[in-house]
């Protein structure tokens, strides 16, 4: 297990969505294991969220910083490029900011790292009158047994049975950039997110294609690692008919490296 110190970044990606953000927060403050920073992947929000990261980052337990961009359409893959190369940690976990997390989310990506291995957590699913629920409380309010969600079974924290769930095998199905963790010399070895990819959609499959053709294998890590996805209204997904056959093409190829990744943005990191 690696330590709960600067050798591990959370990165947090976030569009004008603030009071979903200061929940997301509330849950990374409560964690059994804090990560050694936080980082805000912003994608281009308004001041308010910015404000708001400020006011946080005055008593945060770790240092929070906001990574921010220009609001030039969805350039999700851009900016957690950006935060990837200013984390200090040599462990990567990654969310997004609708994600509420467990108390030992933190501490069990870390417990399951493993070298030449990347992680692929689970959410469960609030629905739209759930997600009210919380939203009103200022907290977490759901969980598995509760009314109005989905996908119940991986809002259970039970780590001893992980060691029994498989999952999908490769990059293609059910990849979930909003719970994530992978070292960071393997996303520089395979250059990040391809910022070449427009519009919404598969992004993260495509980043883990390229890891999974460079020989890290994917783990399935279910009944730990546990989130809770806030219901929100789905991005336009023009793009993402385009996007998947590029994804086919890397795998069909056996593509490592994209040409437009993060080394644009480790210089200045």
């Amino acid at each position: 297990m690696i330590a709960g110190s600067a050798s591990n970044s959370l990165i947090i990606a976030t569009y004008n969505w603030k009071e979903a953000l200061a929940l997301v927060l509330a849950t990374v403050r409560a964690q059994t294991v804090l990560p050694g920073e936080v980082l805000i992947a912003d994608d281009g929000s308004r001041a308010d969220t910015r404000e708001f990261v400020a006011r946080e980052a005055a008593t945060f337990p770790v240092p929070l910083r906001h990574v921010w961009q220009e609001d030039e359409g969805f350039r999700k893959g851009r900016i957690l490029n950006e935060a990837m190369a200013r984390a200090g940690g040599e462990y990567l976990i990654a969310i997004d900011g609708d994600m509420l997390i467990h108390p030992e989310f933190i501490r069990s990506h870390l417990r399951f790292a493993q070298r030449g291995w990347y992680i692929q957590g689970s959410r469960m699913m609030l629905g739209e009158a759930a997600t009210a629920r919380t939203l009103a409380a200022g907290k977490r309010v759901a969980g598995a047994l509760s009314r109005n969600v989905r996908n119940r079974v991986n809002g259970i924290h039970a780590p001893f049975l992980s060691r029994f769930s498989r999952g999908e095998p490769g990059p293609i199905y059910r990849t979930r950039g909003c719970n994530i963790s992978y070292w960071r010399d393997d996303i520089v070895r395979v250059n990040g997110y391809n910022e070449e990819l427009e519009g919404w959609g598969r992004e993260d499959t495509e980043l883990v294609a390229r890891l999974m053709n460079s020989g890290v294998k994917r783990r399935n890590l279910k009944f730990a690692a546990v989130s809770y996805h806030l219901h929100h209204r789905t991005r336009p997904t023009d793009a993402d008919a385009a996007n998947f056959e590029l994804v086919l093409k890397v795998v069909r190829e056996g593509v490592t490296r994209c040409a437009r990744g993060v080394d644009r943005h480790l210089a200045n990191a």
